[in-house]
Order: structure tokens, then C-alpha cells, then sequence
């Protein structure tokens, strides 16, 4: 549980960051007004040229106004309770051709999610290979809705660069019959995050592979293999369904 809080805190400080860019034309004569999502906590002025209020019963509603004409393009920033930061360019406007901005909710994308993780502690053992100083190992199954995240570590006690020629995922039969061909499956990860190129001497990498929600039938294994280009030490992991029914449920981040 220790864990799972700092995973939590880490993506909420990370999600903070991620602002909402627009451009708003405002004038003197009508009030444009900003609807968020969720209620307004800070609220900052490029300059004075802004007239900002929050409306007192509806603290998710920002009304702005010109206070003075042609003025130099300037910005405006909002907080809102749910950590996200609203960031946009103001230009004056005779006339503005929206007087109402209902602003979308800022949510997470697969990328938030994974350089959370990335830095996470491990969870899980037992899934790993090695080779001539070269050891990979899955360190933590997470999930968030049709995503599972597979955390990596791959490290290299050698004097030697390992290069990644190959990177896969896929399902296989467990066991082959003498007269049956092996099936397999790939896969293919949604997006991947770290380093996949090369482990230096004497250092480590962490991944984080987002592949679609999946389980494995019965008699099949997912495999993950490493391979070294121009080299021999190649690595094979493979992971059953109790490792991934394992997997951490991540919370929901704006």
C-alpha cells in the first residue's frame, strides 16, 4: 500500500504540470465567460489589462473583460482544484466570436501514466532472465482501464554496451507436440517509454511497455525477448496469468 501511495503521488505532481493551451479574444464591452470543469482554486494576470471575477455561487465560472483597448497580447492562468493548470493567450477583440468557453477536463494520457511508473519501486518477482552479465526482469504489472503497464529493468554488469536488436512481446503454446506446429501470437505495444536502444556498462534501464488489456489462455504463456545486436546474449522472460492478474489498479488522474 506504502508503494501504491508514492505511485499516486508521483503521477499526481507529474499531471500537475500538463496545462490546457488556448488563445481568448476578450473586449471592453462584453464579458466572455470560462467554465471549468471543476472549481477555480488560483487565478493569475499577465497584466492589468485583464478584468477577471469568479462568479460567487458557481466557483468553476471565471468572467473576464478588457479593461483597457488594443492592448498587447498577454496571458492568463488558472488553477483548479483538481491540480490542473489552464494556461491562455489574450488579444483584445472588437467584436469576439465566442462569448462562452465551456473548457474540457484535463485528463492523463498513457505517456503520464508511464513516467510515473517508470521510477516506481519494484513490486514483483520472480519474472526474469539473464545472460553473460546481462539480466532482465519484469518489476511491476499496472493497470488503468483497457491498458496494462509492464514495468522493465534490464541491467548490465559488463564491460561491454549492450545494443537491442529486437524487443517483442508475444503469446505461445507452453508445450509443443511432436507433430504440431508452435503457435504464436505477437504483440504489439500501444506506445513504450525509456530506453530501448542500449544499456551501457555497468548500468540499468527501466521500461515501460503499454500493451492492451489481455489475459492468457490456458496452456499459452506471453514471452518477452531481448535480443543483442551483433551478439549472443539474447533473453526470454516469460509471463503467465497470475503475474498479470496481479497487476496494480492505477488511479484516476486529471
Amino acid at each position: 500500500m506504502k508503494k501504491l501511495v508514492c505511485l499516486i503521488c508521483s503521477c499526481w505532481l507529474y499531471i500537475s504540470g500538463v496545462a490546457q493551451n488556448s488563445t481568448l479574444c476578450i473586449s471592453t464591452d462584453k464579458t466572455t465567460s470560462l467554465v471549468f470543469p471543476f472549481s477555480i482554486l488560483h487565478v493569475d494576470r499577465g497584466t492589468k489589462d485583464i478584468l477577471v471575477q469568479q462568479v460567487k455561487d458557481a466557483d468553476h465560472i471565471l468572467l473576464v473583460k478588457a479593461s483597457a483597448k488594443n492592448f498587447s497580447e498577454t496571458n492568463l492562468s488558472v488553477v483548479t482544484e483538481d491540480g490542473s493548470m489552464y494556461t491562455f493567450a489574450i488579444n483584445y477583440e472588437e467584436n469576439p466570436a465566442i462569448w462562452v468557453y465551456n473548457l474540457p477536463e484535463i485528463k492523463a494520457s498513457m505517456a503520464t501514466y508511464a513516467h510515473a511508473i517508470i521510477d516506481n519501486p519494484r513490486v514483483l518477482r520472480g519474472v526474469g532472465d539473464h545472460s553473460w552479465n546481462i539480466a532482465a526482469s519484469v518489476i511491476g504489472t499496472y493497470i488503468k482501464d483497457d491498458i496494462i503497464y509492464y514495468q522493465l529493468k534490464i541491467k548490465n554488469d559488463s564491460p561491454i554496451d549492450y545494443d537491442i536488436d529486437v524487443f517483442r512481446f508475444y503469446i505461445r503454446d507452453k508445450k509443443k507436440g511432436k507433430r504440431t506446429a508452435v503457435q504464436e501470437n505477437e504483440l504489439k505495444p500501444l506506445q513504450v517509454f525509456g530506453n530501448i536502444d542500449q544499456i551501457k556498462s555497468f548500468n540499468q534501464n527501466v521500461i515501460v511497455v503499454a500493451l492492451k488489456k489481455f489475459t492468457i489462455p490456458d496452456k499459452k504463456f506471453m514471452g518477452i525477448e531481448l535480443m543483442e545486436k551483433n551478439g549472443g546474449r539474447h533473453l526470454r522472460m516469460k509471463v503467465n496469468n497470475k503475474v498479470i492478474l496481479r497487476a496494480i489498479p492505477l488511479p484516476d488522474l486529471r
